[in-house]
């Protein structure tokens, strides 16, 4: 995420301009978006006229710069674009204010966003800027007959192509090349910083070697690690041994894993660990919170009028802060999101066990 500018404006709102790179800076701003915010950029609008000759069309699109007051917004990442809906309160043609318009938001494109920011929605435009330093990954998992390739996104893992191929064993053995030439193929396509290789046994050895004489260009950037399957499970594997932080310094996922982990360690043995607001609420009043969890989609639905809570989940995360607990947003695209979502969508790490 490129952050232009920032600056106060009228009424203590901050005014900031962004342009996302990647579809991980979508995926970010959805969470930073909410109801009442303001958000400006340009777009194409369809016109309707009065003339005889445009009745029939339906209207053109023209291009404009319009202002919205936010009340929707979805993330489409198959289609790479957020949509923020809302009604036009500020526009190039002054004939269109107070109508219905929905930003389609893609990559490259400039924004700008007037809101009252929180402390969690700062940190998460902070970590889309930083994220943009980072390498991006590839993790390849191989063994005979299959390879797998993931990319590591920062709104969790994504499979990007599953390549099947002659094994090189038994009596009807063929030449493994085959898939090693269709997984460098793909590699080498994808625009990335570095290639984890990765599955059981020697395959993988195997293909690193062929890569060497066929593909040089790719083992500058290649890691091995050993893990016990492809695919799914071998991402899983992975990520949760750390390889990937040899890498990017630490991702989203990991240290989601690795909380996620701590607590039901904890939740196992009694020891110190709340979940469901209520409880968590109540840590948080006693100053026991050394690490609060919560589910990104969670924090936004409270936040919302479809909330279901009886307890401000802002004031939650206030207190937690105010009190030297720190805050940590799960991802719920990926499966320790969807483990916290099991637990109310929020828990938390606590410096002492509550009677």
């Amino acid at each position: 995420m490129q952050i232009k500018s920032r600056e106060q404006v009228e009424g203590g709102r901050e005014r900031v301009e962004v342009v996302p790179e990647s579809i991980d800076d979508l995926w970010h701003l959805q969470y930073v978006l909410e109801p009442g915010d303001r958000v400006a950029g340009d777009t194409t609008r369809r016109i309707q006229r009065n003339d005889e000759q445009m009745r029939d069309t339906g209207g053109e699109r023209e291009p404009m710069w319009v202002a919205i007051a936010v009340e929707d917004i979805e993330f489409h990442k198959f289609a790479n674009r957020l949509r923020v809906g809302g009604e036009i309160v500020a526009c190039s043609r002054e004939d269109q204010l107070g109508f219905h318009h929905t930003l389609n938001v893609e990559e490259r494109d400039e924004l700008s966003i007037e809101k009252w920011f929180k402390p969690d929605q700062e940190a998460r435009l902070e970590e889309a800027e930083e994220a943009t330093e980072n390498p991006d990954v590839a993790i390849a998992t191989v063994e005979e007959g299959a390879a797998h390739v993931h990319t590591v996104a920062q709104y969790g893992t994504e499979e990007r192509a599953t390549i099947s191929g002659p094994t090189g064993k038994g009596d009807f053995a063929r030449d493994r090349s085959e898939l090693f030439d269709e997984l460098a193929a793909v590699l080498s396509r994808m625009d990335v910083d570095a290639i984890i290789l990765a599955g059981p046994g020697f395959t993988k050895q195997d293909a690193r070697k062929h890569f060497e004489k066929n593909n040089a260009g790719l083992t500058e950037l290649i890691t091995m690690v050993d893990t016990s399957a492809v695919g799914d499970r071998g991402v899983h594997e992975v990520l949760k041994r750390g390889a990937v932080a040899d890498v990017q310094q630490e991702t989203r996922i990991e240290s989601e894993a690795e909380a996620i982990d701590e607590l039901t360690r904890r939740i196992a043995e009694g020891a110190k660990a709340a979940y469901g607001p209520e409880e968590v609420s109540k840590a948080a009043e006693y100053g026991a919170i050394e690490e609060l969890l919560i589910l990104d989609d969670k924090l936004r639905k409270e936040r919302g009028p479809d909330g279901e809570w009886a307890l401000d989940v802002d004031d939650i995360v206030r207190t937690a802060e105010q009190k030297g607990g720190e805050v940590t947003v799960f991802s719920s695209e990926f499966p320790p999101g969807q483990q916290l979502s099991n637990l109310g969508g929020i828990a938390a790490l606590l410096r002492y066990r509550l009677e």
